[in-house]
């Protein structure tokens, strides 16, 4: 059975590159240009691994993280050009399951 990846990026550039390798790898490809369209197509795709930047537009990828942790526990991937210390400690809290 093929793998689904959602990559989930409003740089439509990084996101046909993603897509065309993941491709050629054997991977089913999904996209989303923002947190609100993510959710849809995670709700609807139920994808294998979530690629997703953190700064998009409508819905930023830490919304779309605490929205989709209550639903599913999909592997996420954060793709962000942020590079302080307190944006990693909170992508990794909010991937965490909190029982």
């Amino acid at each position: 059975m093929t793998k689904t990846i959602l990559v989930v990026d409003d740089e439509e550039r990084l996101s046909i590159s993603v897509e065309s390798l993941s491709f050629h790898e054997g991977f089913r490809v999904v996209t989303a240009k923002n947190g609100r369209e993510a959710l849809f197509q995670a709700r609807n795709e139920k994808p294998d691994l979530i690629l997703l930047d953190i700064m998009m537009p409508e819905m930023d990828g830490y919304e779309f993280i605490r929205l989709h942790r209550k639903e599913r526990e999909t592997p996420i991937i954060l793709l962000t050009a942020k590079i302080e210390e307190s944006d990693k400690v909170a992508g990794l809290e909010l991937g965490r399951t909190i029982t």
